[in-house]
């Protein structure tokens, strides 16, 4: 047990004494840690179990968490309830929602009836306000967008495939970067909570579902939730279901008023320019977190995510150019091969 989760254990049975709850039994376990600096701890007690995050202050900023999951939960989105939390210290006490991912109970039999509740789940969030603890969620802009899409050259390009690039090369990521960050500016923007995956949904007790990981939330582009959802880099699908599920979403939320006069097709335009967006951000994150954390099991997923960046951009004719670049002068330095396309069920 290193330093801070003898402090964290130690702030973990003051806070359950000071809030009149069960006393610990045994010391905090292990869950988890994820993609960035924060780790979880299970802390058993009689009758159940707590859920006692690291989110060491120096590296983290738990206030959004907190405020976040305080308005999100007073609106009926099933996150966890914080009980306590010390934004000095870096630590946080929550409910538990149990151990069970959405992403291993996905199976031909299953998902159909799990991505229905997800996309429900989805329009409360689209739903939601904007306004949280008092102030504006803050825009997904051009900056941010920007800045996203720069991990793809500087992390996955230049440090994981050492490529050298040409004044072509910086010319076509231009090009298709601003086509992507027009595109996803353009879209109906609601609350998105940005990582809305399998491994950031929990399947609960009673069957219905759980939503983590949500503390870097903003308003953003209507489809980006959607596209981390059903173009998850951990499972993949065939194309056609796909694009069922999309079309399903599609009139879940034009019914709930969040869609307006936009058509299905342009809708599907957005979800797939989105997708595209977020994959060169998540091939760029990948390779930073083997590269720069140490964290290489990341490498993993990476093929599945290129993928997806193959696959779309095959599919525009403006992004011709992008994908002929990418088979000439990014497929041929993989070392290792792309997965076969997925059959049609």
């Amino acid at each position: 047990m290193d330093v801070r989760q003898q402090l964290l254990q130690s702030w973990v049975e003051k806070t359950l004494s000071h809030l009149n709850l069960a006393a610990p039994l045994g010391s905090l376990a292990a869950v988890s840690g994820d993609a960035s600096f924060r780790r979880y701890f299970r802390q058993g007690v009689a009758g159940g179990s707590y859920i006692a995050v690291d989110a060491p202050p120096e590296k983290e900023d738990s206030h959004a968490f907190v405020n976040i999951a305080k308005a999100w939960l007073a609106q009926d989105i099933a996150v966890p309830q914080v009980l306590a939390a010390d934004f000095e210290l870096g630590f946080m006490l929550l409910t538990d929602m149990g151990d069970q991912l959405l992403l291993p109970l996905l199976n031909e039999g299953r998902a159909d009836a799990l991505y229905a509740q997800a996309m429900h789940s989805l329009v409360g969030i689209a739903q939601s306000s904007a306004v949280i603890g008092g102030e504006p969620l803050a825009p997904y802009d051009q900056v941010l967008l920007d800045r996203e899409m720069a991990l793809f050259r500087d992390w996955f390009l230049i440090e994981h495939l050492q490529l050298q690039l040409n004044a072509q090369d910086e010319r076509i990521l231009q090009q298709t970067f601003e086509l992507l960050r027009e595109s996803a500016l353009g879209q109906i923007q609601v609350p998105v909570h940005r990582d809305y995956h399998s491994r950031n949904i929990m399947v609960l007790a009673d069957d219905s579902l759980g939503i983590i990981d949500f503390q870097d939330a903003l308003l953003g582009p209507i489809t980006y939730d959607l596209v981390s959802l059903l173009r998850d880099c951990y499972v993949a699908w065939p194309v056609a279901r796909v694009e069922a599920w999309v079309q399903a979403y599609f009139a879940q939320a034009k019914q709930a008023g969040l869609i307006g006069a936009i058509s299905q097709g342009q809708f599907m335009l957005w979800f797939d320019w989105m997708g595209l967006q977020r994959h060169i951000k998540v091939a760029g994150i990948f390779s930073r977190l083997s590269i720069r954390d140490g964290k290489s099991a990341y490498l993993a997923d990476i093929p599945m995510t290129l993928n997806y960046i193959v696959q779309v951009s095959a599919q525009y004719d403006s992004l011709a150019e992008f994908h002929e670049w990418l088979q000439r002068r990014i497929l041929p330095l993989l070392a290792y091969e792309l997965p076969a396309a997925v059959a049609q069920p």
